[in-house]
């Protein structure tokens, strides 16, 4: 029997969000209802309101969180009901060109949930990258849930289902940074500043922190940076070179996504070295590079999609990593509010106030 719960909904582009109540069906094969214990809120949300994403409106927001299975449909195997899971938006289907290649890390076909939620009027709802969690229960394939231990703080882990780990991956997967590399960071934001601890959980010696706000850089060195650099003041080019010999960095990342901060990461590297993507350029930004430069500096161009992470994989290893000490997610969660705070929350991210904020479902 289908359940009514509340949901977070965004009706049109650039409008408020609502709290409604929702539909959530009973789980096909395949599929898992989930109840959300929490949803952090993320830049790709907001993307989602102001229509950047897509305008298959109305939107069930949400989607970097933990839940524990309620239910699972036919044919489920990887999860159980009452297991503690992170949620994830890479469920690899295991037959596409990528996954017959032994990258499913790549995965090109990934699986959501195939029946939709609705508003109470029938009207179907499109789900945040197919999983849609600002809400107290939510209906996704059962591929997207990563089984999890659960002693550990529901907020902080929620994190890694997106954006602690994309800037984690480009760190350890993507730009694969070595014991004793040199690594700067562009953008200190939340996945900039993951990428900073990806960077120390790999065993680089030089962690280099750019960015325009001071604020953010003192933070970045709390969480393991071991420079910053204020690139409204020095040119970031020359200040990373300096830090680093004079050569510039093993592996740079950009964690911001845009063609003036990508040139500086491009040619702050050393010759060889390797430049990481992560942050999302908007849709109609172009690159202007010399061709010769890229010939001649060698290395490799890479872009990160989602910490090039395999959720099974890396999700309870991260966890693990939490759990010891090694990563600090307890960081990331600038504060705890509950769903009918989310416009709010929105409007300090977008101010660069917080890290992330977490809702808690039950709060």
């Amino acid at each position: 029997m289908s359940q009514t719960v509340k949901g977070a909904v965004v009706r049109a582009k650039n409008a408020p969000v609502e709290i409604v109540d929702i539909v959530i069906p009973d789980p096909g094969p395949g599929e898992a209802v989930v109840d959300v214990l929490t949803c952090g809120v993320c830049h790709t949300d907001l993307h989602y309101v102001h229509g950047g994403v897509g305008d298959d409106f109305p939107y069930l927001l949400g989607h970097e969180s933990t839940g524990v299975v309620s239910a699972i449909g036919e044919g489920v195997t990887n999860v159980k009901v009452g297991e503690r899971v992170i949620l994830n938006w890479r469920a690899v289907c295991g037959e596409c060109r990528a996954c017959l290649k032994g990258q499913p890390q790549y995965c090109f076909n990934t699986h959501n949930a195939t029946q939709k939620m609705t508003l109470t009027d029938g009207t179907e709802l499109s789900p945040a990258l197919g999983i849609g969690s600002f809400a107290e229960k939510t209906l996704v394939a059962a591929g997207q849930c990563t089984p999890v231990r659960d002693d550990v703080d529901a907020a902080a882990v929620g994190l890694l289902g997106c954006g602690v780990m994309a800037g984690v991956g480009a760190a350890i997967n993507t730009g694969q940074v070595q014991r004793g590399e040199s690594v700067a960071v562009i953008g200190c934001g939340g996945v900039g500043v993951a990428a900073i601890q990806g960077a120390r959980l790999a065993g680089a010696t030089t962690i280099i922190a750019v960015d325009i706000d001071q604020a953010k850089i003192d933070q970045a060195l709390r969480l393991g940076a071991t420079h910053g650099v204020n690139s409204r003041e020095q040119d970031p080019v020359e200040a990373i070179r300096a830090l680093t010999g004079g050569f510039g960095a093993d592996v740079v990342i950009e964690a911001i996504g845009r063609p003036e901060t990508y040139e500086q990461a491009f040619y702050a590297r050393d010759l060889a070295g390797r430049v990481v993507l992560v942050g999302v350029p908007t849709p109609g930004m172009r690159l202007d590079l010399p061709l010769d430069d890229v010939f001649g500096r060698g290395g490799s161009l890479k872009s990160s999609w989602y910490g090039d992470c395999l959720p099974s994989r890396d999700f309870p290893m991260l966890v693990e990593q939490y759990r010891l000490g090694r990563l600090d997610l307890d960081a990331f969660v600038s504060e705890r509010i509950g769903l009918g705070e989310i416009n709010e929350a929105f409007e300090k991210m977008s101010k660069g106030l917080v890290l992330r904020s977490v809702v808690e479902v039950a709060k």
